[in-house]
This record gives structure tokens, sequence and C-alpha cells, in this order.
């Protein structure tokens, strides 16, 4: 059976509308590189599932087709880019990649081992990870390395092992790592404790949240920022637990994230809200604003368990806060500098996956299915409007056409885009979360 008759077969009663569009273009742009993994997420579309989400997903299985090219540089293995459609053309993003093997684990774990060595493969001799690589007109590498951006990235390798068992792989990641910490712990340890990102100092937005509202008013030396010192924490968290199933010595590394976590869980916490800000925010009120890097702490595990279901229940499940009608919202709803540009309000599929992955490991299996659900239904009534995968969503479902993204030459959200879509991964966490297919 050919592609197309399965393709025809899983969208039956979806929609002769969708059924044509998609048939028309399955084939169309996927790279010889990228068929094989188009075709594996074609038969994952069929796991059990909303009727709705399916045209969407074999969509995204055709963007990820487009989007494998040949090895280069020093990727020793075909890479994956984010997206056909992104303004700035071909990139190998450090976020987005580690969305794009989320969604791709199940259907290729071998693709998503390989786009790992592919990103190690760029690691500095001082541990630094480049977080951007650009590509010119010929599809030449053009580097952008001097930024250290989130390291998310370990955590798609824990799911390539459990999806494997592959333990043997965790000695490339475990020294990765090492080399990763060092470089933060040279480069962006606030003294007093804490760790923070460029985005402090400058408009470098190393924090992959371009013009975030939390740095329109910037402290006047570094300060510990709620996502940096909670991606370090993951750092060390995952160094120590790689250390004991390698069987090395783990005592440094439990005891720099436990560390981590106390001044986490104190220095960054405020009770009266309920929610993590910054240091320089923290004990300040007037300076507080509600954005969603406040949930970090939840998401790593950082934060104690009563302090997670806070986060979860007053904001994150709070219709007048980030629980928008698509969740979440980058800024909170109630936040005076809430607006439908970037980072400042819209909603990007990846966050509310992390939103629901924190509360899963908080034992809130019932939020991560409200939160997914609502996501993964909102996408789907876009993409029937669009016939598209969009760079990040209305939070109140309104058009797509009222959405900024920054004063550039493409100042609306890019379409056709994968990189912070990680809509298989979402629909397979609300399937554990407890998700019922409606047939």
């Amino acid at each position: 059976m050919n592609l197309r008759m399965k393709i025809r077969i899983l969208l039956c009663g979806c929609g002769a509308l969708a059924l044509g569009a998609l048939v028309a273009r399955a084939a169309d742009g996927v790279t010889k590189d990228g068929a094989p993994l188009r075709d594996a997420l074609v038969q994952e579309a069929s796991r059990p599932i909303k009727p709705a989400w399916r045209p969407m997903l074999l969509y995204l299985a055709e963007l990820h087709g487009r989007s494998v090219f040949p090895a280069t540089g020093h990727f020793k293995y075909p890479y994956e880019s984010i997206g056909p459609g992104y303004q700035g053309g071909r990139v190998f993003g450090h976020i987005d990649l580690t969305h794009e093997r989320f969604d791709t684990v199940r259907a290729s774990p071998e693709h998503v081992r390989n786009q790992i060595r592919n990103e190690l493969g760029g690691q500095q001799a001082d541990g630094l990870i480049p977080g951007i690589v650009l590509f010119d007109a010929e599809g030449q590498p053009r580097w952008k390395n001097f930024k250290g951006f989130p390291p998310i990235w370990v955590v798609s390798a824990e799911v390539y092992v459990e999806q494997t068992g592959d333990v043997d792989f965790l000695n490339e990641c475990l020294a990765a790592v090492r080399k990763q910490i060092g470089w933060f712990e040279a480069k962006r340890s606030v003294p007093g404790g804490g760790f923070y990102y460029l985005d402090l100092t400058a408009n470098t937005w190393e924090s992959g949240m371009d013009e975030g509202i939390r740095y329109d008013e910037r402290p006047p030396a570094p300060a510990a920022c709620v996502d940096a010192c909670s991606h370090v924490y993951l750092l060390y968290d995952h160094a120590a637990r790689w250390s004991k199933n390698l069987r090395e010595p783990a005592a440094d590394w439990e005891a720099k994230a436990r560390a981590l976590r106390e001044f986490i869980r104190k220095e960054l916490w405020d009770s009266e809200t309920g929610f993590f800000f910054d240091q320089w925010t923290v004990r300040r009120p007037a300076r507080r604003q509600l954005a969603f890097e406040g949930m970090w702490p939840v998401v790593v595990g950082a934060a104690t368990a009563e302090q997670a279901q806070r986060v979860i229940d007053e904001h994150l499940l709070n219709p007048k806060e980030f629980f928008t009608p698509h969740p979440i919202a980058t800024v909170a709803l109630s936040e005076p500098k809430f607006e439908l540009r970037m980072w400042r309000g819209p909603a990007w599929n990846c966050m509310t996956y992390w939103a629901a992955r924190g509360c899963v490991r908080y034992g809130r299996r019932d939020a991560a299915r409200q939160l997914l659900e609502k996501a993964l239904d909102a996408t789907a009534v876009e993409f029937g409007r669009t016939g598209t995968i969009w760079e990040f969503y209305h939070p109140s479902l309104g058009e797509q056409s009222l959405l900024r993204r920054k004063p550039t030459a493409q100042n609306t959200p890019s379409r056709d885009y994968l990189g912070h879509n990680p809509l298989f991964a979402m629909a397979d966490l609300w399937r554990q979360a407890g998700g019922l297919p409606v047939k």
C-alpha cells in the first residue's frame, strides 16, 4: 500500500477538502533523506487520537519530511531544520530541534539520536553549544555561536534513552553536559547565587524569548533569572542521574542541584502571588509581571510540591491568566503588558507541552490533559481555517492576521513551522494523561 492510499484511509471521514489538499501535497517537497521520517510519522498518526487532530498531524508529518537535509559541516548525519516556512530560511536551531525530537522519537528514535549528535558535534572547547546554525543560499552553514541558549536538549536525550533503552548513549551526553555546565558556571553565574541569560544586559535574546516583558526594565547588574536558574538546575539534575546510571561519581552534581533547587525555592518564589519571578523583581510587587517563564521551576522539578500546586491551580489553569482558549498565553491576560506580539501574549504549543510535562511531574495528569486537549483542539481548528501549522497562535482563537512578530521584514508569525509545534508529542502525552479518543 503506497503512502497516498494510507493517508486516504487515515483521513476517511475527516472531510473531503482536507483529504484532497493533503493527498495532493503529500509528496511535494519531501526530501530523499526526509521520506523515511515522514512515512514513520504517517504511521504514528494512526494511533488513537481525536479524529479532528489527524489532518494536522498528517500535514505535520509532511513538514518533517520536507525539512531533512544531507549531512554537512559538523553534522555527520542528515539534519532537520525548523520548518520550510520560517521567515529566516533554513536554520538548525537548538530550542526548536529539541521540540522536534520530542515529536519524532517514537516514530524514528535513530533520527533523534542523530540530531542530538549533530548538535553536540558543534560544542566548543569551552563547553558552549551553539544555539543557532544558519545556512546561506548555497546551503553552507554559518555559525552564531556567541550565545548559550537554554540547554533543554538533555530532556530529549533522556526521552530517547527511555524509548530505546540505549543507556550507552548517555556516555556521549554526559561528557557534553559536564562541559556545558562548565561554560554556564564560568560565563553566566551570578555572585551570591543563580544564573542569568544575556537578555539581562542586551537585546541578544539568549533565552530564546525575544523581547519578553521581563526585560523591558533591566537591573543595573546581573541577577538570577528564573528560567536560566531552572535550566542550569536541569543540567545538574541530569548530570547527577546519568552519572549514577553509568556508575560514575554523582555526589558533586547532586550537591549542586540541591543548592540551586533551594535557591530557586527560597529566592525566586513569592508566596503572596504563588508564582516564581526573577531575582530583581520577586521582592518588588510593583515590578512583578506574570510571564510564563515563572513556570520553569515546576517543569524541571525544582519547585516544592506545594509551590507546584499553586502555580498549576492559581495560574496555569486560571482562565484570567494563562489558561486561554488556546493555552498557554505567554503573558497572563491580566497583565497590563499583554499584547498580541511574539513572546508577549500569543500561545506557543511547545510551551503548553512543557507546562503539561510539569503538571505530570507533580501528579497533575488532570491539568496536563486539559492543557493539551485544549491546545490541540484549537490548533486543529486553525489548521482547518488556514491549512497550515503556525509559529505561534492567537490565545483567544482570533484571526492569525492580528498577531505581530517583531518589526522586521516579516512582522507576522511564520507558516509551515515545525520548531514550536510538537503536536505528536502533545497527543502522546494527552493519551498518557488519560485522554480518550472520540469515536
